[in-house]
């Protein structure tokens, strides 16, 4: 109000007023479908890849070695170089998938990996004691014990894939795509779309994590209730 200046900054009400313009049109949900779509799928592989890489290197001492470093350069190094050097690597419509890939792994596997190693020994000595196949052990003890800092790992990382997604769109530029869209924004100095298109990312962001803290904190309490 005391700037009285859209081009700076534009009132919650035009950014509103956008939103309400921007939902009616077919291009819009286009893009955050497309949007949504590439982050999942970047999501679901870093947190499968996390899993496994998880219970490898905490398992073996020689891969925990082998691997750990991977952790360190991909928490240090600036997700602008990875999406750079991806755009030489891959076609840009799938840098998004690539980069939430490798932001979200890491997380995954240092938390789920934290948690394998702190298994109550009680509870492995039992597993032993009974004879438990790999497979039981797996998620009768390891599951049990990891799905804390495993849901914990889940949702924190999602805020990350949306926003280095995004970031990722900004520079890749796919068509049909929430940052392309912000980066129009930009280009046209259209602060209300800019601010528009950011608010549909935090909202969607915020969305997705308290669903999927439902969901596992629901899967937890039944399993603790089971147990």
């Amino acid at each position: 109000m005391i700037i009285n200046k859209e081009i700076l900054i534009a009132s919650p009400l035009q950014v509103f007023e956008r939103i309400f313009l921007l939902v009616r049109t077919a291009p819009f949900w286009k893009s955050v479908f497309l949007s949504f779509l590439r982050i999942s799928c970047g999501y679901l592989l870093g947190v499968l890849g996390g899993v496994v890489m998880a219970f490898l290197t905490s398992t073996s001492l020689i891969l925990k070695e082998l691997f750990e470093p991977i952790i360190r350069t991909a928490r240090s190094v600036p997700v602008a170089s990875f999406i750079i050097l991806a755009l030489v690597w891959i076609k840009k419509t799938y840098v998004p998938v690539f980069i939430v890939f490798l932001i979200v792994m890491p997380v995954i596997w240092q938390n789920v990996a934290e948690a394998v190693r702190n298994t109550d020994k009680y509870l492995l000595e039992t597993a032993k004691v009974y004879k438990f196949g790999f497979f039981k052990k797996l998620r009768a003890v390891y599951f049990h014990s990891a799905l804390t800092s495993f849901a914990a790992g889940a949702v924190t990382s999602l805020g990350l894939a949306w926003k280095s997604g995004v970031a990722a769109e900004v520079i890749a530029m796919p068509v049909s795509s929430v940052g392309y869209n912000l980066y129009r924004a930009k280009i046209n100095i259209e602060t209300a779309d800019l601010f528009a298109w950011t608010l549909v990312v935090v909202i969607l962001s915020v969305a997705l994590e308290k669903l999927i803290s439902k969901i596992l904190l629901k899967r937890g309490n039944g399993k603790n209730d089971k147990h």
